[in-house]
């Protein structure tokens, strides 16, 4: 079983599509810690990319480049520029393919990871995307079958969360309220959450 251009197409406008639900939910839990715009910039992003899939190459890689590239052009979030950096690293590990082995999603997840944690400067245990995104790496290392991928990411994040949530948020803005984050969720892990909820 393999990840085709069909396939990835599908998969983001059905991350588009739950973006506009959950828009509201995103931006009153940032508005807590932060800006209060993450669902602003889900939305947009999400609209965008949509905009192009018709028009997404058959090559994994440069597909990915292009909707990373769709994104960064409606986002100067911080977050909308960390979401295009780990989508770049994808793509690069893609490239050329115009079918990417379901095996090789851990190893795509982990890529981002590491890109993410580069740009943003964040690091494990600092309550942010990255505690969720290493977990959803680690949870869908040898799975093959796609349902198979989502569930185990979607169980990681879950977990994941539901410890991050007793800590407090150590960088960017939400460290700015310190303990008064502990027992909030980190906006960035929700948001990726609700990304592996639209997939399904």
């Amino acid at each position: 079983m393999t990840l085709t251009r069909a396939e990835l197409a599908a998969g983001l406008g059905r991350i588009a599509d739950h973006m506009e639900i959950v828009a509201d939910e995103l931006n009153t839990l940032d508005g807590q810690l932060g800006d209060g715009d993450l669902g602003i910039t889900m939305v947009r992003g999400g609209r965008e990319v949509k905009a192009i899939l018709g028009e997404l190459p058959p090559e994994i890689g440069e597909a990915l480049m292009k909707v990373a590239q769709a994104f960064t052009r409606v986002s100067g979030s911080s977050y909308g520029t960390l979401v295009a950096s780990g989508l770049m690293a994808a793509a690069k590990l893609t490239r050329g393919r115009t079918e990417v082995p379901w095996t090789e999603m851990s190893a795509l997840l982990a890529a981002a990871f590491e890109q993410m944690r580069s740009r943003g400067k964040a690091s494990l245990g600092d309550k942010t995307v990255l505690d969720t995104l290493d977990a959803a790496a680690r949870a869908t290392a040898g799975l093959d079958d796609p349902h198979a991928i989502l569930a185990a990411a979607r169980t990681a994040v879950t977990e994941t969360m539901a410890t991050c949530r007793t800590w407090p948020a150590k960088i960017g803005r939400a460290r700015i309220f310190a303990e008064k984050s502990v027992g909030l969720d980190d906006p960035g892990q929700l948001a990726l959450l609700r990304v592996l909820e639209g997939l399904g």
